[in-house]
């Protein structure tokens, strides 16, 4: 079905970058490097490593999918066709929920670094000048989303680019200096040892490690949504999601290593487990590395860069999912509408744009640690779509698994074994998420993060519920298996 979208508005290398645009890895190592060493300690690379397989596994899946039904919808569209209309609203509903958490926590961060970047570090301590700030970049993103899909993607082509050498320079300068022995004191040599995952203390800290790592790999998904406005629409967007995984690995663990080499794993001073510099662990380590210079003040455009980055490569993806849902009729046939001119999805862009507005701004007037603790808990939805997405592609080519080996691998044994481990991590987190100490929220003697990540879940079922009312042409339709999809090579 045409839904107004662009043709052949994006190629493999335009893809890749918005796939690693769309996890942040500066704002994703950030935010997370210092809350995976408390985890798993000097494991951390092993955590890293472990939380690529299931991820990898999972892109595979979305290759495989993407190459028998290249719809914009994506997750929802998959699973919809494998286990029906309820199982795909529910695969799209958390999509756009981990989206609409993660801006407002984007829009939070962009905020103070912009602040912090100009030089005025008491206004970036400021609530309501942050949040003014970020909200006024939430609607700069908007409005390039707005704009058309080639605008964005040249955007984010600058913005990555920066980005990456940032990184790239942090990593190299750590590395010479542990290296030459000038590291401060608790610096380490990196060894093979850090990536043994059998020495991590428990089973329980592996799962929480992995789910934690499995946020800084969130985002890859984001140029699957753009399928329809891919060359090869079928090709491309599954290969640039593969190499994207890939991709990220090596950053991750190039800055991970380097990191946790120079700072090492302690909780005093610079260590990596420090409670003081977990919110924000290239940050506190940028000038220690890099020098007080203009050389030091890399890291922190390189974290406004990712944001900005991200803030896009959220709204166009989520936009289009929600395009794509009110095409089928899951949504109101509102959401369908495109601009006649740059072919992009009006209604939607906006509408996301001013939900995740509303849920940042009334979470900022409640408290920042519901705020903090909302980012913590979007692992649970990743998760869940994620291993959604990847039983997905079991279900829907379980006829035609036997009929080559290739297709039994890639279709059907790596994908139940990404999906299988998420779920465990998911199972495993959300157990220790229920305890009052896990996070700095809590209600009725139920951990704040396990609220605020099943809750917008559980809300999804009632929404669900008054759209199959609405909409009920939708919804009674069966699950579709396309057999000349199915038998694509």
């Amino acid at each position: 079905m045409r839904k107004g979208l662009q043709r052949n508005a994006i190629g493999l290398v335009q893809g890749i970058v918005l796939g690693l645009s769309g996890t942040a890895p500066s704002y994703s190592l950030a935010a997370s490097l210092g809350l995976i060493v408390v985890a798993a300690g000097i494991q951390s690379p092993a955590v890293v490593l472990l939380a690529f397989i299931p991820t990898l596994f999972v892109a595979i899946a979305c290759q495989q999918l993407n190459r028998a039904m290249p719809d914009c919808g994506v997750s929802f569209t998959w699973c919809a066709a494998a286990f029906g209309p309820a199982t795909g609203w529910l695969a799209g509903w958390a999509v756009i929920v981990t989206d609409v958490v993660v801006m407002a926590n984007l829009g939070q961060v962009a905020g103070q670094y912009t602040f912090l970047l100009l030089g005025l570090e008491e206004l970036s301590q400021s609530t309501l000048w942050t949040t003014l700030c970020g909200v006024l970049l939430i609607a700069v993103s908007t409005w390039l989303c707005y704009r058309g899909i080639r605008l964005s993607v040249r955007t984010q082509c600058v913005l990555l680019s920066f980005e990456v050498m940032a990184l790239a320079a942090f990593a190299a300068a750590a590395l010479v200096r542990v290296y030459r022995g000038s590291a401060p004191a608790g610096f380490m040599r990196p060894d093979w040892s850090w990536f043994d995952p059998f020495a991590i203390r428990s089973p329980a800290a592996l799962g929480e490690g992995v789910l934690l790592a499995v946020f800084i790999y969130w985002g890859w998904d984001s140029v699957l949504a753009m399928n329809e406005e891919s060359s090869d629409s079928d090709r491309t967007p599954g290969i640039a999601a593969v190499l994207s995984t890939v991709l990220l690995l090596a950053t991750y663990l190039l800055v991970t290593v380097a990191a946790q080499a120079y700072a090492g794993v302690g909780a005093a001073g610079l260590g990596l487990a420090n409670p003081r510099n977990a919110a924000d662990v290239l940050a506190a380590l940028s000038h220690a590395v890099l020098g007080r210079g203009i050389a030091g003040q890399l890291i922190i455009v390189s974290t406004v860069t990712s944001v900005a980055a991200s803030m896009q490569t959220t709204i166009l993806p989520t936009a289009r999912i929600m395009l794509s849902m009110a095409s089928g009729g899951a949504l109101p046939a509102l959401f369908a509408r495109t601009h006649p001119r740059y072919c992009t999805p009006t209604v939607a862009t906006i509408t996301v744009a001013a939900v995740a507005v509303l849920y940042y701004v009334g979470l900022t007037a409640v408290s920042g640690a519901v705020l903090a603790d909302s980012l913590k808990s979007i692992s649970l939805a990743i998760a869940f779509y994620y291993a959604l997405t990847a039983f997905a592609c079991v279900w829907y080519f379980r006829r035609t698994l036997l009929h080559r080996t290739r297709w039994l691998l890639l279709r059907g044994v790596l994908p139940l074994a990404g999906g299988l481990a998420l779920m465990v991590a998911l199972l495993g987190s959300a157990d220790q998420m229920l305890s009052v100490r896990y996070g700095e929220t809590s209600f009725a003697g139920i951990g704040g993060v396990f609220l605020l990540g099943i809750g917008p879940l559980a809300l999804g079922i009632l929404l669900m519920a008054a759209c199959r009312r609405a909409l009920p042409a939708w919804f009674a339709v069966p699950p579709r298996v396309h057999a000349e999809g199915a038998d694509r090579a």
